[in-house]
């Protein structure tokens, strides 16, 4: 009875994890505007739910903020002790399928830029705007 209280909890709190419009993904995407690049929020470039945090369609530059947890970060990520084997499969899962978009969108003519939640905002756009170089965002 206890294992299902505690799947239950555990259910409800990743229910309310945000899959856009996250701390990190704003703070980037105000930077970037304060500098004046304009850009697309979470459009479909390839087909099915993988959609960049940040779409720059002329420059073909693709964004994602990723989350030190969800996407495996070597300074942060840490692994769950509970339900670990699961955990470190699903999380495994999450690393390859990322690997596999980057290679989808660069076979499609995109430039693929991650940055990770943890960087700072000012730096992530320093990054961001080094790939779209004289580009014009939108």
């Amino acid at each position: 009875m206890d294992a299902m209280r505690t799947d239950a909890a555990t259910s409800a709190r990743m229910a309310r994890v945000r899959n856009r419009d996250t701390a990190a993904e704003l703070a980037v995407r105000r930077e970037l505007h304060r500098r004046g690049r304009r850009y697309f929020v979470q459009r479909a470039i390839l087909p099915g739910r993988r959609r960049p945090d940040i779409v720059f369609p002329r420059a073909k530059v693709a964004v994602f903020v990723d989350g030190c947890f969800w996407h495996s970060c070597p300074q942060h990520a840490t692994r769950p002790k509970t339900n670990a084997a699961w955990w470190a499969e699903k999380l495994a899962r999450n690393v390859a399928r990322d690997r596999q978009t980057d290679a989808d969108l660069e076979a499609a003519g995109w430039r693929v830029v991650r940055v990770w939640e943890h960087e700072p905002a000012t730096s992530a756009a320093d990054v961001i705007e080094a790939a779209l170089g004289n580009a014009d965002g939108i």
